[in-house]
């Protein structure tokens, strides 16, 4: 089990930066950087070169409890296929890894990378530039067959033809219940005068706008640029009275756990850990709804060993090995088969996983679930400049 959750590392948090740049520059016809379909293969090597490429991020793999170097699942893939994974953990910030391969990708050159793991709704922008190559959904049965259905479809990638979600997870709420004295049911509750400067909402917007817009009962599938400005509004009011204490990355987890702050815009992965520590935080849902995100693998532009890279994504699909992946990194699983597997463990731990909505939503937690519309290439530079007042304020 991981000690530090993987999205306590820096985060994408949506500013300008270097694909705000790119967003401005792309304006709304064609981009000078799209890549047409025609020029994102190169000649596969897969059949004579057994080995891949895979770039993640750090803590986002299961591994060894004795021996670090060792990841089980990637070992056992390696082994079975004749495959070599070369697996670096060099993914820490989206938009600092967008920097790192976009000049290869729009000069139409290789990355070096054959497989790369990248929050979805940064998946939306490599998908509308076309750096990414389309799979061979043939070539792989378990993802046809087990992928969760919630995230089949996303508003990027229709039938997700480019990606496919390597972890899942939810922004919601969570709350130290006991100090609070109350539940927590509602998004609106967190304006009540009782939480007025012991709140704080996550400062990236992408991270942050879908949960607050589904608060005003917005569908986040397709919200409209009235929503988000009245979403900022909202929030820029609760700013200017002091209720909002601040805007956080992850480190809202300490001020949960030391009670500065008794409830906080929060990710699932990090409240199981939470919870482990101090059962008296909670983690809710809201009635009106929450986010479900994914950070899914892509095949970028060229990559040379496109077809290893969609066998190692479609062995990651078996439930036997989903369960293995979910039972150490502790988010949503995007394969719900996996339950089963964790259920019937004899390891009593691994059972009670089976069980953990947080890495398994119910059936009543699913009905409030949506992955949002993404933010376009045109609507983007006016909605981060806003959001990105606000968090400055």
């Amino acid at each position: 089990m991981a000690d530090l959750s993987r999205r306590s590392l820096l985060r994408g948090m949506g500013g300008i930066g270097v694909t705000g740049a790119l967003a401005a520059m792309t304006g709304c016809g064609v981009p000078p950087a799209y890549v047409e379909a025609a020029d994102r293969e190169a000649p596969d090597r897969s059949a004579r070169e057994r080995k891949l490429v895979f770039a993640n991020w750090p803590l986002y793999i299961d591994v060894d409890d004795h021996d670090p170097q060792r990841r089980p699942t990637l070992d056992a893939f390696q082994k079975r296929t004749g495959i070599s994974v070369t697996y670096t953990e060099e993914i820490n910030d989206n938009d600092e890894f967008f920097g790192k391969i976009s000049p290869a990708l729009m000069n139409h050159q290789a990355t070096g990378r054959d497989l790369v793991v990248i929050s979805d709704w940064m998946c939306a922008r490599y998908v509308r530039l076309g750096w990414v190559e389309t799979m061979d959904r043939a070539a792989q049965p378990n993802v046809a067959r087990y992928l969760d259905p919630l995230l089949r479809d996303p508003h990027f990638d229709p039938g997700r033809t480019h990606s496919v979600p390597w972890q899942s997870g939810i922004t919601g709420i969570a709350y130290n219940r006991k100090k609070l004295g109350r539940e927590i049911k509602h998004t609106s509750d967190l304006w009540k005068d009782d939480l007025r400067g012991r709140v704080t909402l996550l400062s990236g917007m992408d991270e942050a706008f879908a949960m607050l817009l589904q608060g005003n009962g917005v569908d986040i599938t397709r919200w409209t640029a009235a929503d988000f400005h009245r979403m900022i509004d909202q929030v820029r009011a609760l700013v200017h009275k002091g209720h909002i204490r601040r805007f956080t990355g992850n480190d809202y987890i300490k001020d949960l756990d030391s009670g500065d702050v008794l409830a906080a815009q929060a990710y699932s992965g990090d409240v199981i850990q939470l919870k482990a520590d101090n059962p008296d935080i909670e983690f809710v849902v809201p009635e009106e709804g929450a986010e479900l995100w994914a950070e899914s693998m892509m095949i970028p532009n060229l990559a040379a060993h496109k077809r290893n890279a969609e066998r190692l994504i479609d062995y990651y699909y078996q439930p036997e090995v989903a369960a293995e992946l979910a039972a150490w990194v502790n988010y949503v699983c995007p394969v719900p088969a996996a339950r089963e597997v964790l259920a019937s463990s004899k390891d009593k731990e691994q059972a009670q996983l089976a069980a953990d909505p947080l890495i398994f939503p119910d059936g009543a937690i699913r009905k409030r679930l949506a992955i949002a519309r993404d933010v376009t290439a045109k609507e983007r530079p006016e909605f981060a400049k806003a959001w990105n007042g606000i968090v400055g304020l």
